[in-house]
């Protein structure tokens, strides 16, 4: 056990370290997004400053890390995050004090920076020390060795909306950033459908640079119009779908059962032993739908630090205040959404 009190706590600052980097690939509750490339990708494309924040021992060993994104616009405040735009983040470190060492560095940095909240996306429960925030879950599946074991899992009705669409003459293409003309098209169109701004293209463009080996694209096509697409990214034995979309007034034949069925299969045949539906609250549609594949739910901890006189923020399209931009968003085209947006969701965590 490493004694806390010798740690020294320091930062970087939108940059890569391959120190770190070792220690996050030999950490068992690390995600992909306490890798450090992450920080300096966020900088590029966002120009949001990171500070990665780690620990080492006496002798130069690292023992800890904890990734912040630096948020601050006129509209949605100023805070950190760690880390925005996904569901993992959080201090790991070799024991619990060292963990609490670098929270409360990150605490310090944010008195310095004058924000208004710290957001730390936590699998851990830390709640004797911050107010957190629990009603979403991770819906995580353990894969079996082949897809016709999944086919079993799943039973006849399941298999049946699999095959709907195929009967309507959707095809699947599985590939790389080849795809991502195909990936944007959907995902744009169905993100305005739903009044979210959207990425910009440059975002998954980097990611996919960035992680050649980790990322896929996968599309389903009706006479050649793409009309389904997910983005996937894997990190050892798990792979992670952070977002998947369906072109509306194609929802009548379920692409969805497809889409997930040829994803399932992928991440199988190439050697994942857990499939990551993303966050879902309890009990929602989403829910339901990831549970139906064998799902079981992971409990999230969002904690949070606030200076004084704030509360726990609530920057959600389930705002009340957002009501009538959501609806507005909602009309637009999107050749205008796709142009303005990424200037405005790379302020929403």
């Amino acid at each position: 056990m490493i004694d806390a009190e010798t740690c020294i706590i320091k930062y970087l600052k939108n940059k890569e370290d391959v120190r770190i980097d070792e220690y996050v690939s030999k950490s068992d509750r690390a995600s992909v997004y306490h890798l450090t490339a992450w920080c300096k990708l966020i900088n590029d494309v966002f120009t949001h400053d990171s500070y990665y924040i780690y620990a080492e021992s006496e002798d130069n060993e690292i023992v800890g890390a904890l990734p912040l994104v630096h948020i601050k616009s006129r509209i949605f405040g100023n805070y950190i995050v760690s880390m925005p735009y996904f569901n993992y983040g959080g201090a790991i470190g070799n024991c619990e004090s060292i963990e609490n060492q670098m929270m409360q560095a990150a605490i310090n940095l944010a008195s310095q920076l004058n924000v208004e909240h710290i957001e730390f996306r936590d699998t851990d429960d830390r709640c004797d020390l911050f107010p957190v925030r629990n009603d979403k879950v991770n819906m995580i599946l353990e894969l079996p060795d082949s897809p016709e074991l999944l086919g079993k899992m799943i039973g006849a009705k399941k298999r049946s909306q699999i095959k709907r669409p195929q009967k309507e003459g959707v095809k699947s293409i599985v590939g790389g950033v080849e795809l991502l003309d195909d990936f944007y098209f959907v995902f744009s169109v169905n993100m305005r459908d739903l009044g979210t701004p959207v990425y910009s293209k440059r975002f998954f463009l980097e990611i996919m640079k960035m992680f050649p080996d980790q990322t896929n694209i996968v599309i389903l096509k009706l006479k050649e119009k793409p009309i389904s697409a997910a983005f996937l990214i894997g990190h050892k034995e798990q792979l992670e779908i952070p977002w998947a979309s369906t072109i509306k007034e194609y929802n009548k034949f379920s692409p969805n059962m497809f889409l997930y069925w040829e994803v399932l299969k992928m991440a199988i045949e190439k050697g994942y032993k857990k499939f990551d539906f993303g966050r879902s609250t309890i009990n929602s549609g989403t829910y339901r739908f990831k549970k139906q594949w064998g799902a079981i739910p992971k409990q999230l901890y969002w904690h949070y630090w606030l200076a004084e006189g704030e509360d726990i923020p609530q920057l959600t399209p389930g705002n009340s205040k957002y009501r009538l931009a959501i609806k507005v968003w909602q009309n637009l085209p999107t050749l205008i959404t796709n142009f303005i947006g990424p200037s405005i969701i790379k302020n929403l965590p």
